[in-house]
């Protein structure tokens, strides 16, 4: 039986800014029609891995494939028709507030395709609809509540109904509620589409919720762990154990100092 090919296959990837390596040898598959959860610290290179992984971020060496295409061999004009199949939700939604939640999710529309305007309206209003947003398309962006502004974008994001969906951090800044609705969401989606999906999060109950698999980058942006989620929760390594128990790794070590943990885990 043939090996099915990964969706995204990265190979010794360095990537960074400024003369400072984020990320230092990273290399992973990501599994097709499967729910990647990429986690790790604050500042361990979760998102530049997803820059490199839509091309917004050249890499200072290494490769990274998607859907079989070499994307740091492509230039910035064959770029976008690469990535057309690749949907993006920005840890913002990173919507124009000077058009409508509508045009928002047409633009991918326009820009990809010369579909007629009827048929654009009625994909928008299919998408819309499914994130349960068909009430709010003539409103701007602006005018809707953080959690309906995730939906919005993520119907964006599902405009050309993508193979692999990316998202960054779809939780940050919304209330447990709102956040788990979107998890939901996410499944749905997934689910509907038959699609791909990588998610950046360091919030436990996502991962646990919507996780098939786990990607986990440690301190200094190398690769800790790779893998089912259930393997990520019973690893050995500390730093592993350590971020899915929730532990500092001074609280791991016998801190007794509450105080001194909270530094830890701020510093």
């Amino acid at each position: 039986m043939a090996e099915i090919e990964p969706i995204i296959r990265v190979r010794d990837l360095v990537a960074g800014y400024g003369g400072r390596t984020i990320l230092d040898g990273v290399s992973v598959d990501v599994a097709l029609g499967r729910v990647t959860c990429i986690v790790g610290p604050s500042g361990c290179g979760k998102t530049t891995l997803l820059k490199c992984v839509v091309g917004l971020l050249r890499p200072l060496s290494g490769s990274v494939l998607v859907a079989g295409r070499e994307l740091t061999a492509l230039d910035e004009q064959a770029l976008p028709a690469a990535l057309a199949r690749v949907g993006l939700l920005f840890q913002q939604g990173a919507m124009l507030n000077s058009i409508s939640v509508a045009d928002n999710v047409a633009l991918p529309l326009r820009e990809h395709t010369r579909l007629p305007d009827p048929v654009i309206a009625e994909m928008v209003r299919l998408k819309l609809e499914l994130v349960g947003l068909s009430h709010a398309a003539g409103q701007l962006p602006s005018e809707l509540s953080g959690g309906m502004r995730k939906r919005a974008a993520l119907a964006r994001a599902m405009a050309l109904d993508p193979d692999l969906l990316l998202c960054d951090e779809p939780s940050a800044g919304l209330d447990p509620q709102t956040a788990a609705g979107l998890d939901v969401l996410i499944l749905k989606l997934r689910e509907t589409f038959r699609m791909s999906v990588v998610v950046v999060t360091h919030e436990l109950p996502s991962i646990d919720k919507i996780a098939d698999d786990v990607v986990m980058l440690g301190r200094g942006g190398k690769l800790r762990f790779a893998g089912p989620l259930a393997e990520a929760r019973r690893s050995a390594d500390p730093e592993v154990a350590d971020f899915f128990a929730r532990r500092t790794p001074e609280a791991a070590a016998g801190t007794s100092s509450l105080l001194d943990a909270l530094e830890g885990r701020h510093a």
